[in-house]
């Protein structure tokens, strides 16, 4: 049914459901599982040449954390003996790189959390889940 399973991650509490539910899914497929977290870009302002915080360790202290998200995601699928690759990317829109990702690792299903938000708070903030429901070529399965 479900070879390649995607699960994006941000170390939240509602993703870990997700990631539980892909992981046993996986396995009880025998699908193989890609981990992805997306990371912020550096956010440059046109407004003044002095950033509080130099590029560079902005970079690295988002890999660290992202990194942390992923492998914790690769260290869990391994106990439960599921394949499971670990990657991070840097996207302004985590939805537009979930999409990528999924499709350059040929991802034929994507599993992720909905955080819940309801009426005007869903309507202001957005949902990267709704957004990847809306524009996902492949199924997506969504984990409350």
């Amino acid at each position: 049914m479900y070879s390649r399973i995607l699960v994006p991650t941000d170390g939240s509490d509602i993703t870990r459901k997700a990631v539980e539910a892909a992981i046993a899914l996986a396995r009880r497929l025998d699908a193989q599982l890609f981990a992805v977290s997306v990371k912020e870009p550096f956010p440059y302002s046109a407004i003044s040449e002095v950033q509080p915080i130099a590029p560079q360790e902005f970079y690295e202290a988002q890999e660290k954390v992202a990194r942390q998200r992923v492998t914790a995601v690769v260290e869990a699928a391994r106990e439960q003996q599921v394949a499971c690759s670990g990657y991070t990317v840097e996207s302004l829109h985590p939805w537009e790189a979930i999409l990528d990702h999924a499709k350059a690792k040929n991802c034929d299903l994507i599993v992720m959390a909905s955080h819940g938000r309801r009426g005007v708070a869903a309507l202001l903030l957005g949902s990267e889940t709704q957004r990847v429901l809306l524009h996902s070529p492949v199924p997506v399965l969504v984990v409350k």
